[in-house]
């Protein structure tokens, strides 16, 4: 990656994450030193191998992500990043989950939401008349 070529910058680091999100596209253009200084904090805790393996960092990420809120596009760029590393659904499910204890279940959702879309994930209709309930918090 040079200093001087944006494009080549952004290809890079579409194969070091296996993903960009849009603000990575959008700052290599508009201001592309910014995105390198937030990308070397990002490589330094995240991309590097250190001690932690990337599978580990990955859930670590999308339990943080879940507790903070992040879009669901954010997260799931993550979940599928885990799914390709050999992370199964069910783990990836048991990671979000630690997030009810302490973020809550309107926190847990956001994650929740996010994992059911990509793993294609369905549940249990009630065989009784109810109303619809949607992804409300209870």
């Amino acid at each position: 990656m040079t200093q001087h070529d944006p494009q080549s910058y952004i290809d890079e680091m579409a194969r070091k994450r296996g993903y960009v999100l849009d603000y990575h596209k959008v700052m290599a253009k508009q201001d592309f030193p910014v995105l390198e200084a937030a990308n070397g904090l990002v490589s330094a805790a995240y991309l590097d191998q250190r001690t932690l393996d990337r599978k580990t960092k990955e859930l670590i990420f999308i339990v943080s992500l879940t507790v903070m809120r992040a879009s669901k596009g954010h997260i799931q760029s993550h979940i599928r990043v885990a799914l390709d590393l050999g992370v199964t659904p069910q783990e990836i499910l048991e990671a979000i989950e630690i997030s009810l204890p302490e973020a809550g279940i309107v926190a847990f959702q956001t994650g929740f939401e996010a994992w059911r879309e990509v793993v294609d994930a369905d549940g249990i209709e009630p065989s009784v008349q109810v109303h619809q309930g949607g992804s409300g918090s209870d």
